[in-house]
This record gives structure tokens, sequence and C-alpha cells, in this order.
């Protein structure tokens, strides 16, 4: 208590010597108690920082066991076996140790964008554990700002750029890299435009390259229609009604040489390798990939989450267009997966 407030009365009857005394010993040890406030805050920073270095040498130790174990499954394994999370939103971080494992990769280099400040992301442990070369880019200048503070940004070869990804400037942002166009790998994650980014990348040609997708599109191969200002909350406040599907992703996937090998196993990111450097994985169909999602991260009006569960989210969005990526129809979403649900 005494660090925030000091309440002293001073005697009604003191003389103005011992008043002006008693003011100068109070003022003498506010000042030490300010002074002490801040040697505690100070204290406190340093711990956090030190407790925050031992918990990735701790986070990165045993992720370092569970790569080791994931590079010794076979190419035929299971993406719920080899999956785990260092860094990364679910899974990804065991699923990416595990392809590049088993892929043979010509530069180590990887590029991903919607990373905000990095601290959760695809290829933060990639880089640790392994040492490639990277560029991140996001729209939020702060979050870069963030990265750019972080140690990680002196002690490894990791370029941070700040950016707001169009199909018209994706190609330029991806040659402000340096590096050759067969990149490592690309992981994409933009809630928004992530189909129509993908389609426009012509300047290189990951080996493995990772998307999100909208589990709610079911296997209808549907996309949100391209706005270059696209914002998925401003787009419908649920905050639902982004991306594309699985199988639309996965069209787009063959049209640019590259075969779907897996799912993580929360139905958010697909995982794609490039034809030519498959060697044993399996071409999969949307269906044999598909993971329905069942995270609720729907929200209301004012933006609080309502948890809505299961088939209750899709209703908050059917009403809603979308691109048939086959036949460049556009129509409700509702309409689309009942088409596909009857085909399949």
């Amino acid at each position: 208590m005494f660090l925030s407030s000091i309440t002293t009365a001073l005697p009604s009857n003191a003389s103005e010597s011992g008043a002006g005394n008693l003011r100068a010993k109070l003022g003498s040890g506010l000042s030490g108690r300010l002074l002490l406030k801040k040697r505690l805050k100070l204290i406190y920073k340093r711990l956090r920082r030190e407790l925050s270095r031992y918990n990735e040498a701790a986070l990165l130790l045993h992720g370092k066991e569970m790569a080791w174990r994931a590079a010794h499954f076979p190419a035929a394994a299971n993406f719920r076996d080899v999956g785990f999370k260092v860094f990364s939103q679910w899974d990804e971080d065991g699923i990416i140790q595990y392809l590049i494992n088993k892929l043979p990769i010509q530069n180590e280099t990887f590029i991903e964008f919607g990373v905000e400040n990095y601290e959760e992301s695809n290829t933060r442990f990639l880089m640790l554990n392994n040492n490639w070369q990277g560029m991140v880019l996001d729209g939020c200048a702060v979050d870069i700002r963030a990265i750019q503070k972080d140690p990680i940004y002196w002690q490894y070869d990791l370029q941070a750029n700040t950016a707001w990804i169009t199909r018209d400037n994706i190609n330029a942002l991806l040659s402000r890299s340096g590096f050759l166009p067969d990149v490592g790998l690309l992981s994409i994650d933009i809630d928004g435009n992530d189909y129509w980014i993908w389609e426009a990348i012509q300047s290189i040609r990951p080996r493995i390259v990772i998307v999100e997708y909208n589990g709610l599109f079911k296997l209808a191969p549907v996309a949100v229609p391209y706005r270059n200002d696209f914002n998925r909350t401003a787009a419908h406040y649920s905050n639902l009604y982004y991306g594309s599907s699985l199988a639309a992703l996965h069209h787009l996937a063959k049209k640019k040489g590259y075969i779907l090998v897996g799912s993580n196993f929360w139905g958010h990111n697909a995982f794609f390798v490039r034809s030519d450097v498959a060697r044993d994985f399996k071409s999969l169909e949307p269906q044999e990939a598909y993971i329905a999602s069942k995270f609720r991260e729907a929200r209301d009006g004012s933006g609080r989450l309502t948890y809505t569960r299961g088939e209750d989210r899709v209703k908050l969005i059917e009403h809603l267009p979308v691109i048939n990526v086959l036949t460049e129809e556009t129509g409700a979403l509702g309409d689309f997966m009942k088409l596909a649900s009857s085909t399949i």
C-alpha cells in the first residue's frame, strides 16, 4: 500500500520551521518510495524477460525432441500422429517438421504472411529450430515493429515488412525477399483473400504451401469474392465469412502443379506439396483431407464471442455471396453447399 499512496496529517499548531522540516522529511521519504517503486518495476520487467527466455528455451528443447520423432515417421503417416505445437496456433509445427524431413528442400527459405507480432506463427519454430531464412509480412505496422524489436530479429536472418497484401502487389512484395523462386515453404493466412492471393502468385514456386481454409464452407468449391480492402469483421459481424473451402484450394493447387497432402487436426490449415518433389506422398481428394472445424469463434454485432456451435455457425452466413471457382458463378453460400452435398 505504501508504494502507491501516502497520507499524513500535519499538526495544526506546528511552527513554520517545524512544518518545513516535516515537509522536507516527507518529501525525502516520498522520493525514496518512488525510487523503490521504480526499481521494483525494473526488477519485475527483468524477471518477466528471464522467465520468457526460460519458457522459450524449454519449449525449443521439447520441440526439438518432438521434431526428431516426427522426422522418423514414414511418408504415409497420419498428420494427427506427427503434429505438435510450439509456436504455431495448432499442430502445424510438427507437420512442417515432418514434411521438411521427407521432401528434398533445395533452399531453406520461408515466406509467411498474416503473422501479427510473430509470437504465434507457422514458421517461428522452423526458424529457431532449423535456422531457415525467412520473410514475414503483415498489414499492422505496430506488429511489425514488435518483431523488429524482438531479439530474434538480429539473431536470425529474418525480414519483417509492413504491407497490405493484394493480388496486384503480391509478386512485387515477394520479390523484395531476395530469395530464389524455389522457396522452401510459403504460409498464407490473411483471413480473407487467401485463395485469390495464392492464385496471383507467379514470382515464386514454393515446395510446400500452407493455406488457411474455412471449414464452415465444407466441400463446396467456393471462395468469398475478392476485394482489395477485404476485412472479415467488416464483411460480416460474425467473423465467420472469409477465405475459401478446402475444395476450392484443391482445385487451385492442381492448376498450379501441387498435390494436397493433408490438413491439420483442427480443420484450419491445408498442406500442399509441389508435384515434382512429392516423392512418396499420396495426392488426396478434398473429402479425404477435410476436417470439420469445431472452434467457436462467432461474434455478435457488438464483437462479443457467442460460442455458437455446429451448423448454427453456417446459418449465420449461408445467405452471403461466394464464388464457385469451378464455374465462376456467384451465389449464396448455402445454395452451393447444398449442391456440393448432393453430388458427393
